[in-house]
């Protein structure tokens, strides 16, 4: 019974076991079947869940692949880009990477199709991070953002619109950036190595505004990154200390120089990044202030766009991010992580309504884009206006603007534009409105030569945005060379048609729109006759078929016939284009500008010579009440304490102060800038404003100069003003001071005024009035006119020789540096200054309108007054003593002075237009075309053999001067173009010396290395290098042919030295001293060719050129030049040397000789003028006049015969000319 009641318990044991079994499989099974419900559950949710993103990870899994193999390539023009195109500009860097990429296919390096760093390392969501504080949408603008953000080295950015500080300040602000904050400051600064210190201990960023071209050498340790651990701390040195380096740091450094040279040891130290703005960047800027003003709903709606866009891709990139991570942290099994599985399921509900609102927005910034187009064309112009101004420092230092002020000028235009119902006609008024604002606020600030230049630069912009304008026509207007070599057709009238005329005829019959042009000429000559006699050819039908030209085409064939009259048809064409307002500047208006200031916006006055502003600003200080409130200081030595405490005392009780002359106190300028950065709207009082007068000066502080008003200030020009300027200041008592003789002594200070104005006036001519402008002003006036007052009280008789020689010599000749000068100053107030003055018929001119009033006693000022209102209100040249040439010749001055401005403010990229020449091809074909003509260096060692040195004959030794002289400037010539060449071809480094020698020859310039060791010269490139062999051609002649019959005086480089060797010559051959033999000069009938052998005694010269007169054969006599003939050849002149010579005692005018047009020079080591040469002795049917000696003439204190008509008229001798 035990046995079988313990095999009954061990079956129940197993039953019972087996049931556990049965039913913990059954749970297992049960529990099996649960998870795999759950587990199937989570597979729909997670291939629910990322079922969206499949054939997208897929197609990126593809792209990457694919990309991994492109790594080499991508990875050399990323990193190529960040280290060296930094500083270029957007043209270059796609023209240079576009080369790599083209180089790279040739090698078989694997990269991306177009291949650029924002291809290979942009990332979207960050880029739209960088924008939203202020970095440009523009491409440059993306890839600095890159550069910046990736490169090693610290950034450098060239910033002279001040956008990238802006950026960088944005940056800074954000926490997520800067952490620890971030410090800005200046090199100026005191405390900025301080400033410096803290941003590396603290971790903080650090800007450094406003450097210049050399850096403190303190910063070296920086730029250079050069740690070093010291006690498990990362340090580096900055001064004498080590402070401990935090990682967080970031250093930042911006330039406003708009194009800066920073030397190679600079460049490798750090990124340098060019910032400036491009006119894509600057149009999106533009058209979002634009849109905001116009549809300020939409502008509002797509900002929010780009915050929500911006936004939802950061979200959507954290989703993505976050998925991965789950997935690559997930256990054995995905199936059976729930979590997982349920922020999947969210994610890509988040994703889901993302995408939603990203297609939603994506519809609504289509609407915005078309909406937004509709209103580019007036961001368009706008920009090509900022453009237009931005280079016109260029033109002067003191033309600064910022982009702020332009931006804000834009802004105010949009509100104060004429309404219209439908957007085309409000375009319309917009462009219009805007393009005048931009005109009459930078026009206030420009000087009066240069306002109608600025309207003609903002028309060619406007029509060069519409591409209506072809560059190579373009060209030629502004340089007068055309891309191909001129066309060789016979003259057809040598009698009126120079060689610079013909000239300029055959380059441009070269252009596709002159075809024929030169034929036409030879067929037609005398229509082109009749225009070019003319008094208004400008305004003349051109002859079929050149009628049917547009305006800038016309002016191309006026440049080349009629040159004088350019500025006459810019006038015409900007008046056609743009208005007539555009040709007629606004009037000076203070209180408007006083109105467009505020206490932080300093007001500044650009004065020039004779100009005051201090009378109108104290009329205005009176009008607006503060007439008590205005403090005056004028800065010079120990002034600027001064200064500053009167500006701080202004800011805060709200006065107004003028510091004068800030070009006198150019150490003080850095302090005046920080003073005015420091201003602040809400701490300065609000009547509190800071006046600056200066002449234009590089030291004056840019940035107070792009944030001001800018005004300038010019005294009166023409005769008529320049005399009621004078009387305007005085009264019935100051015009009749003299106790006795009253009515003498109005008189004589009339002439005096008169003699006054007449030497400010002839400036305007150029050197054919002074050979040095000289700045004459109102002291002067006054001084003598108080000598003349002592003078006239106490003698009886007037003294006028002593008036004569106080006014002359002391108080206007102290400012007179030029010995000719000081003989045309004493012969203009001899011709005043003498008892004539006091006759009823005394006339100052041959046309007798001007004139000495005899003066109604009871009221002398209203006499005076009356009479100078009478003047013509622009005189004509022969109140000057000039000839009615001296007209063109000063337009012609005009006309050269404007167009070298315009060829400054070309940009150096691009090439002749039209499809033609690169700029680089026109320059490699220009110098390979002089490299074949010029001839090997003279062979110095047979130039000795002989012409060895001769007791007898000393042009031996001036021949072998001249040699040595051309064979430097040959060897220069033919090394620079042979190593140019090689530059632009890449197979030499082109280096400064060559990329300014590549600009000149392609503006048409002698290039500077060429001028150092040559001759002076005038002379454009084409006609300077012609000229160039014509002088080689000279000495070679010399060297084969022996001593020639007559000598070309233009072929020397030292002209001065012929002359004493002739005299050497003469005094060995004879056997006297030296300085007893003097020149004598004889006008020869003979043509130079005509001489076959040479005289006696004595040489022949010629290539003289006479100015405002000429040479009669018939009458032996200078005469009047005809009309519109500037320069005259003068005859051949034999330089006869003789012993004891005594001056002439009438018949002569004594002219002098200079090389070339501007007369002045300086004296070399040698005691000679680099360009008078001597005087000449011309015979002249005119009244003769005695006068003292010249420094240039003798030694010797005697009286020189002279005529004073032609000293007056300013007639010279040159050796050379313009072409």
């Amino acid at each position: 019974a035990q046995a079988r009641l313990k095999s009954v318990e061990d079956r129940l044991a197993e039953l019972e076991k087996n049931y556990n079994e049965a039913v913990a499989k059954k749970k297992g099974l049960e529990d099996q079947a649960q998870r795999c419900v759950v587990q199937l559950e989570n597979a729909d949710k997670l291939i629910g869940g990322l079922g969206g993103e499949e054939a997208r990870w897929r197609e990126s899994v593809g792209v990457l692949n694919k990309s991994f193999g492109f790594i080499p390539g991508d990875a050399i023009v990323a990193a190529g880009t960040i280290s060296y195109l930094g500083p270029f500009t957007s043209e270059f860097r796609s023209k240079l990477v576009a080369q790599w990429n083209v180089k790279m296919d040739e090698i078989g390096v694997p990269h991306s199709a177009n291949c650029d760093i924002t291809l290979v390392l942009k990332n979207p969501v960050q880029l739209r991070g960088w924008q939203l504080a202020g970095l440009p949408t523009d491409g440059v603008s993306t890839e600095n953002g890159i550069m910046m953000d990736k490169a090693r080295r610290w950034s450098l950015l060239i910033d002279p619109q001040g956008q990238a500080n802006r950026y960088i300040r944005n940056l800074g602000k954000d926490k997520e950036n800067a952490e620890n904050g971030m410090d800005v400051c200046k090199m100026s600064d005191k405390n900025f190595l301080r400033t410096l210190e803290n941003g590396i201990r603290f971790g903080k960023w650090v800007l450094l505004e406003n450097i210049l071209e050399e850096l403190d050498a303190a910063l070296e340790p920086i730029l250079l990154q050069q740690k070093f651990k010291q006690g498990g701390q990362w340090m580096i040195s900055l001064g004498d200390n080590a402070i401990p380096y935090n990682d967080s740091f970031r250093f930042f450094m911006t330039t406003k120089l708009p194009n800066p040279h920073y030397p190679p040891e600079v460049q490798v130290k750090v990124n340098l990044c060019n910032f400036t703005i491009t006119p894509g960047g600057l149009e999106e800027q533009l058209l979002d202030e634009l849109i905001g003003e116009e549809l300020p709903d939409m502008a509002e709606k797509r900002a929010q766009l780009v915050v929500d866009n911006a936004a939802m891709n950061k979200q959507l990139y954290d989703i993505e991010s976050q998925i991965l991570y789950l997935l690559s942290n997930s256990g054995d099994d995905i199936l059976d992580d729930t979590a997982l599985i349920e922020t999947l399921a969210q994610a890509k509900v988040t994703s889901t309504e993302i995408m939603e609102k990203m297609a939603e927005a994506e519809v609504t910034e289509k609407e915005i884009y078309v909406a937004r187009e509709e209103y580019r064309p007036v961001a368009n112009r706008a920009s090509l206006l900022y453009f237009c101004i931005a280079d016109l420092c260029i033109v002067d230092p003191m033309y600064q603007y910022s982009l702020p002020w332009y931006v804000y000028i834009f802004k105010r235009g949009i509100g104060a534009a004429a309404p219209a119902r439908d957007v085309p006609t409000r375009l319309i008024n917009l462009n219009d409105f805007f393009t005048y604002s931009v005109y009459c606020n930078i026009c206030r600030s420009l000087f009066e030569q240069h306002k109608l230049l600025f309207s003609f630069l903002m028309n060619i912009k406007i029509m060069m945005g519409d591409s209506q304008v072809d560059m190579t026509e373009w060209r030629f207007l502004i340089t007068g060379v055309s891309p191909d070599a001129a066309l060789e057709v016979a003259n057809p009238d040598p009698t009126w048609i120079d060689p610079a005329l013909w000239d300029g005829i055959c380059s441009l019959a070269t252009l596709p729109a002159f075809d024929g042009l030169a034929q036409h000429f030879v067929e037609f000559t005398a229509t082109w006759k009749a225009i070019f006699d003319s008094n208004d050819p400008h305004e003349r039908k051109l002859p079929a078929p050149y009628n049917a030209l547009n305006g800038l085409q016309q002016m191309c064939i006026l440049r080349c016939l009629r040159r004088d009259k350019v500025m006459l048809a810019i006038q015409k064409f900007v008046t056609n284009n743009m208005g007539q307002r555009f040709v007629i500047p606004p009037a000076f208006d203070l209180k408007a500008c006083f109105n467009d200031s505020a206490p932080t916006i300093p007001l500044i006055f650009v004065l020039s010579t004779g100009s005051d502003p201090m009378k109108d600003l104290q009329l205005l200080a009176e009008d607006q009440g503060l007439g008590d409130s205005l403090d005056a200081i004028a800065l010079g030595q120990g002034q600027g304490v001064i200064a500053a405490r009167l500006i701080e005392k202004a800011y805060s009780e709200g006065r107004w102060v003028c510091l004068q002359n800030c070009h006198l106190s150019i150490s003080w300028m850095p302090e005046l800038e920080r003073i005015c950065e420091e201003f602040e709207a809400d701490k300065a009082h609000e009547n509190f404003r800071i006046w600056l007068t200066s002449k234009p000066s590089p030291a004056f502080p840019v940035s107070v100069l792009q944030n001001g008003v800018k005004m300038t200030l010019e005294p009166p020009k023409g005769l008529r003003a320049n005399l009621k300027s004078t009387y305007i200041k005085l009264d019935d008592d100051s015009v009749a001071r003299t106790t006795y003789k009253k009515q003498e002594f109005g008189k004589m200070l009339f002439g005096l005024a008169f003699y006054h104005a007449i030497a400010l006036e002839r400036k305007k001519f150029g050197p054919l009035g002074w050979n040095v402008p000289y700045a004459f002003n109102a002291t002067d006036l006054d001084i003598s006119a108080a000598q003349l007052e002592l003078y006239m009280e106490q003698y009886e008789e007037i003294p006028y020789k002593v008036l004569c020689q106080l006014v002359s010599v002391v108080n206007y000749g102290g400012r007179i540096t030029d010995d000719k000068d000081m003989r045309t100053s004493d012969i203009l107030i001899e011709g005043i200054f003498n008892d004539r003055i006091l006759s009823e018929g005394f006339k100052f001119s041959k046309s007798g309108t001007y004139y000495v009033p005899t003066a109604n006693m009871d009221a002398p000022h209203t006499s005076f007054m009356d009479y100078i209102e009478s003047l013509p209100l622009n005189a004509e040249p022969e109140v000057f003593g000039m000839h009615e040439n001296a007209n063109i010749t000063c337009d012609l001055n005009e006309v050269n002075a404007n167009f070298d401005i315009i060829v400054s403010l070309q940009p150096r990229s691009g090439g002749g237009g039209g499809g033609g020449k690169s700029r680089e091809d026109i320059i490699f074909d220009a110098a390979h075309a002089m490299l074949v003509q010029v001839p090997e260096p003279f062979d110095l060692e047979m130039v000795e053999r002989r012409y060895p040195t001769d007791y007898n004959q000393c042009l031996n030794t001036t021949l072998r001067q001249e040699s040595q002289r051309y064979n430097r400037l040959v060897t220069v010539v033919l090394a620079s173009l042979a190593l140019l060449k090689k530059a632009l071809r890449g197979l030499v480094v082109l280096n400064s010396e060559l990329e300014t020698m590549s600009n000149a020859i392609f503006n048409q310039q002698v290039p500077p290395n060429w001028e150092a060791k040559a001759y002076p010269s005038l002379m454009p490139l084409n006609p300077w290098f012609a000229d160039f062999l014509r002088r080689l051609n000279f000495i070679k002649t010399w060297i084969d042919g022996g001593i020639p019959p007559a000598f070309w005086i233009s072929g020397f480089f030292f002209p001065q030295g012929f002359v004493t060797a002739n005299l050497q010559n003469h005094a060995r051959k004879y056997t006297m001293p030296i300085d007893t033999v003097s020149m004598s000069f004889q006008m020869r009938s003979e043509r130079a060719e005509e001489l076959t052998e040479a005289p006696p005694d004595g040489c022949y010269i010629y290539g003289l050129f006479l100015e405002g007169a000429r040479w009669d054969a018939n009458l032996e006599s200078l005469v009047d030049p005809q009309p519109k003939e500037l320069f005259s050849p003068m005859p051949v002149v034999k330089l006869l040397p003789v012993q004891h010579r005594k001056p002439p005692e009438g018949g002569i005018y004594r002219c002098p000789i200079y090389k070339i047009l501007t007369r002045t020079g300086t004296l070399s080591t040698t005691g000679h003028s680099t360009n008078f040469v001597m005087w000449l002795e011309i015979p002249s049917n005119r009244d003769a006049c005695w006068r003292n000696t010249l420094v240039s003439e003798t030694n010797a204190q005697m009286l020189y015969v002279d005529q004073a008509d032609w000293v007056r008229a300013g007639v010279a001798c040159f050796a050379a000319l313009r072409y």
